[in-house]
C-alpha cells in the first residue's frame, strides 16, 4: 500500500537548481509549521524566488541530503507579501532590478509594486537612482516576462519543458503562442535548439493527426534538413522515403502526396544524381546552380583585370624584395595565376602556399588593382594577414550583412570594390556562403580560392574545394614540394604520412620534436592525462598558458573523451565555478575568465560560428555577460548563452581555419564512429608548435586507413562538368 498524497504549500525562500531543458528543480520554501525552510524537489517550467508554491506529494529520506518532499505536482502563483514580493524582484527575473532596488521598491510601494510596473510606471523615477533608462529596461523587461510565462506555460500544458521560450518570443513576439498553434512544426525551422520530435510532440498534443500532411511535409524538410547537417545538399528520393516512414510510422503513399506537394510548391527539388532519382532542398539546389553560372560569367570574360606585364621580371623583383629564391614549382604557380582569371591553389602544410600567396599580393599590389582577401572563420582571416602582411576579413564581414533583413549589402546588384578577390581556407566553404560570394565578384576581378582538399569538407552542405578541382575545368595548382623549414618538422611530415594513409613513427623523438604520442588504453587514465598536460605538466616544462595556448581537440562532441566532457573537467580544473564569478544557463556554468566559442552566426552581434573569447563580467542583475573576441567586447543576455559553449576543448570540425601554438588529441576506440583520415590529418595541422596525440594506437590505425570519405549528395560537380568552360 502506497502513502498518500501530501499537499504542502508556503513561499519559496530560495532556487538551489533549476534546469532550464527538463523543469527539474531543487527548492528551499518556508512551510508553516516547520522551522527550518522545507527541500521541495519537483518540476516547474519557470520558478522564482519569492513566489507561493503549492506542491503535491510525499516525504522521502535521502541518503545524502536528508528529509525532503518529493513533489507530484507543483504549481506557484504570484507574491501576495512584502517578503515575497522582495525576493521575487531580487531574484534577477527583471532587468533593471537586483537586490538594492528590489528592497527601494518595496518599501515604496509595499503590495501596490506590481500594480505600479505595469499600470504607472512613471512612478519608478521617485526612487533615487532610476531614472528613462532603467524605468525603461523594467518595463520592456516585466512585459517579456509575462509573455515568456504565457509561452512556457503553454509548452508545459502539452508536455514540454524547455528552455527556448525566450527565443521563440524574440522570433514570434506577443503572437508566439497563436503561430504554435496553427502550424507547431515551424518550430523547427524557425527556433535553434528544437527539433522535429520536440515540435511533434507539440503538435500531437494539439491534436494533429498521425497521417496528416501537414505532419508529413514537416517530416520530408526535417529528414533533408538533418542531411544537411551531414554535409548533403539532397537525398536520393526511395531514402528520404524511407527515412520518413521510419521517422513518422505511416505509410509510404502518405510521404510520396507529401512529396509532391513539397514539389508543386518548389519547396523541393527533383533531379538524378548518380542515375538515382533525387530531392534537393530549394535553396542549395538554387546555390549550386548559381555558383556554376557565376564561375561560367567570369570565365566567359578572360581579359585580366590588370594590364599585360613580364611576369618573370615581376618575379625576380619580389624574390629580391622578400630575400628569397622561389622554387620552380612556385614559379610556375604564380605564372600560372597571373594569367588565368581563375586559380586554385592547393596543398598541405609546408608547401609553400603562404609564400606563394604572399608574393603573389605584392606583385598584384603593384599593378595599381584593388585587392580583396576574405575567409571563412575570424581566426583563418587574422592568419591570413598575418602570413600575407594584407588585410583579411572573414567572407561574411566582406559582404557586410544587414541584421533587420539577413541580406547581404554587397551582391550582384552591388558588386564588391576589387579587381581581384583572394580567399583562403576555402575546404571550409559550404555551398551557400560560395554562392554569396561569386554573386558579389565583379564580372571583370579575378578570384584566387587557396584551400587544402585533404582537410575535412566543410561543416555546411556540399564538398566545395573537392568538386572545384575534380571537374577539371578551373585551372589548378597543386603544390607539393616540402621546404626545408617545414621538412624539420616532425608535425609536417607525420600530417603527410598520414595523409598518403601510412601509419607514421610514434617513438622515439627526442625531447626538441614537435610531435609526441602517449599511448593510452584506458579513457578514464587518458582524461586524467590530459588535465594534467593542460594544467602542469606542459605550463611548467615549457611555460604554455593553459587557456591561451594549448587546445584540446577532439574528434567528437559525445563520451569521457568528447568536447563537451572535458570542457567541464578542464573548466572544473582550471577555472572552477562560484556562485559570486559565475552563472548556469542551459545547463553549462559559465564563469569570469572562461574560455567559450560561438556556435552559431549572430549578425546583430557581428559574431560568428566558431568565433572564440574570453568571459570578461558578469552583470547578475542586468542578467548580462561580457565577452572579448579578439579585442571587441559584446554583450550577452543571459538568456542568449544557448549560442555559447566553453571552449577548452573543440572538436576538430569547429577548430578548422585556426593555428594554435600547442594541440592536445585523444585518439581512442570509443570515437570509432569518426576516425577517418581526414579528421586526424586536419587536427594534427592545426598545432604550430607542438602537437600530442594521446590514446590508443589501435585507433590511430583505423583513422590513417580509413579513407572512405562520406559520399555527399551534392549536384555540383555534375553541373561543372556539363559546361563548356575551357581550363
Amino acid at each position: 500500500m502506497t502513502d498518500p498524497l501530501t499537499i504542502i504549500s508556503g513561499l519559496i525562500e530560495r532556487v538551489i537548481f533549476h534546469h532550464e531543458e527538463t523543469g527539474f528543480c531543487i527548492l528551499k520554501v518556508n512551510v508553516k509549521g516547520h522551522k527550518d525552510p522545507v527541500t521541495i524537489v519537483g518540476s516547474l517550467p519557470t520558478v522564482n524566488a519569492g513566489e507561493w508554491i503549492k506542491a503535491q506529494g510525499m516525504w522521502v529520506q535521502d541518503r545524502q541530503y536528508g528529509q525532503q518532499f518529493k513533489a507530484m505536482t507543483l504549481s506557484v502563483t504570484a507574491p501576495t507579501t512584502k517578503e515575497g514580493i522582495e525576493k521575487y524582484l531580487a531574484s534577477g527575473l527583471i532587468k533593471g532590478i537586483g537586490p538594492v532596488y528590489a528592497k527601494k521598491l518595496v518599501q515604496a510601494f509595499g503590495l501596490q509594486v506590481f500594480d505600479i510596473i505595469e499600470t504607472d510606471s512613471q512612478q519608478l523615477q521617485t526612487i533615487a537612482g532610476i531614472g528613462p533608462t532603467r524605468q525603461e529596461r523594467i518595463i520592456k523587461s516585466w512585459a517579456d516576462q509575462k509573455i515568456i510565462r504565457a509561452i512556457m506555460l503553454f509548452l508545459h500544458s502539452h508536455g514540454i519543458s524547455t528552455a527556448r521560450a525566450v527565443r521563440i518570443y524574440k522570433t514570434y513576439g506577443s503572437h508566439a503562442i497563436k503561430v504554435i498553434q496553427d502550424n507547431p512544426y515551424r518550430l523547427v525551422q524557425d527556433i535553434r535548439g528544437i527539433g522535429f520530435i520536440t515540435a511533434d510532440k507539440i503538435a500531437k498534443h494539439l491534436g494533429v493527426a498521425k497521417d496528416s500532411l501537414i505532419r508529413a511535409r514537416a517530416g520530408i524538410t526535417y529528414a533533408l534538413t538533418k542531411a544537411m547537417d551531414q554535409g548533403h545538399c539532397g537525398l536520393p528520393l526511395e531514402k528520404l522515403i524511407t527515412s520518413c516512414q521510419e521517422l513518422l510510422e505511416i505509410d509510404s503513399s502518405i510521404v510520396q502526396e507529401a512529396i509532391n506537394r513539397e514539389l508543386q510548391t518548389s519547396t523541393v527539388i527533383a533531379d538524378t544524381l548518380d542515375n538515382q532519382p533525387c530531392i534537393f532542398l530549394k535553396g542549395l539546389y538554387a546555390a549550386e546552380k548559381g555558383i556554376v553560372q557565376k564561375i561560367g560569367d567570369l570565365l566567359s570574360l578572360p581579359t585580366l583585370p590588370w594590364s599585360e606585364f613580364n611576369i618573370n621580371a615581376a618575379i625576380a623583383w619580389v624574390e629580391t624584395q622578400n630575400h628569397i629564391s622561389l622554387s620552380l614549382s612556385q614559379k610556375k604557380a604564380l605564372m600560372k595565376t597571373l594569367t588565368h582569371k581563375m586559380t586554385i591553389i592547393t596543398g598541405g602544410p609546408g608547401v609553400g602556399k603562404t609564400t606563394l600567396l604572399r608574393s603573389l599580393l605584392q606583385i598584384l599590389q603593384t599593378k595599381d588593382v584593388r585587392l580583396l582577401l576574405g575567409a571563412p572563420t575570424g581566426r583563418a582571416a587574422q592568419r591570413m594577414s598575418q602570413a600575407t602582411g594584407f588585410d583579411a576579413k572573414t567572407i561574411h564581414r566582406l559582404l557586410t550583412l544587414k541584421p533587420e533583413t539577413g541580406q547581404f549589402i554587397y551582391n550582384e546588384n552591388s558588386p564588391l570594390p576589387c579587381d581581384v578577390l583572394v580567399i583562403d581556407e576555402v575546404s571550409m566553404v559550404d555551398v551557400s556562403l560560395l554562392y554569396a560570394l561569386l554573386k558579389a565578384v565583379p564580372s571583370q576581378a579575378a578570384v584566387i580560392l587557396v584551400g587544402d582538399q585533404d582537410q575535412l569538407p566543410s561543416v555546411g552542405p556540399g564538398q566545395v574545394l573537392s568538386d572545384l578541382i575534380a571537374c577539371h575545368k578551373i585551372p589548378v595548382i597543386h603544390l607539393t614540394e616540402t621546404f626545408r623549414q617545414a621538412s624539420l618538422s616532425t608535425i609536417v611530415s607525420v600530417a603527410r604520412q598520414i595523409n598518403l594513409g601510412l601509419i607514421p613513427k610514434l617513438k622515439g623523438y627526442d625531447a626538441t620534436s614537435d610531435f609526441f604520442f602517449i599511448e593510452v588504453n584506458d579513457p578514464d587514465e587518458g582524461l586524467k592525462q590530459i588535465i594534467e598536460l593542460v594544467k602542469t605538466r606542459l605550463p611548467k616544462k615549457f611555460g604554455y598558458s593553459p587557456v591561451q595556448d594549448i587546445q584540446v581537440l577532439c574528434p567528437m562532441a559525445r563520451g569521457l573523451l568528447g568536447s563537451r566532457t572535458l570542457n567541464m573537467e578542464l573548466q572544473q580544473s582550471l577555472n572552477p565555478p562560484s556562485p559570486t564569478t559565475s552563472i548556469q544557463k542551459f545547463g553549462i556554468w559559465f564563469s569570469i575568465g572562461d574560455k567559450v566559442m560561438q556556435i552559431e552566426n549572430n549578425y546583430n552581434k557581428e559574431i560568428y560560428n566558431g568565433d572564440v573569447g574570453f568571459i570578461q563580467r558578469i552583470d547578475h542583475e542586468e542578467r548580462e555577460l561580457m565577452i572579448e573576441f579578439d579585442g571587441k567586447e559584446v554583450t550577452y543576455d543571459f538568456d542568449e548563452l544557448d549560442e555559447i559553449v566553453l571552449a577548452y576543448a573543440m572538436t576538430i570540425h569547429k577548430s578548422q581555419g585556426s593555428e594554435y601554438p600547442v594541440v592536445i588529441m585523444p585518439l581512442f576506440m570509443q570515437h570509432y564512429a569518426m576516425l577517418q583520415k581526414n579528421l586526424v590529418y586536419t587536427g594534427i595541422t592545426r598545432g604550430k608548435k607542438l602537437v600530442i596525440l594521446i590514446g590508443q594506437k589501435k585507433a590511430l590505425a583505423i583513422a590513417v586507413t580509413n579513407k572512405k570519405d562520406q559520399k555527399r549528395w551534392s549536384l555540383l560537380k555534375k553541373h561543372l562538368e556539363k559546361q563548356p568552360f575551357l581550363e
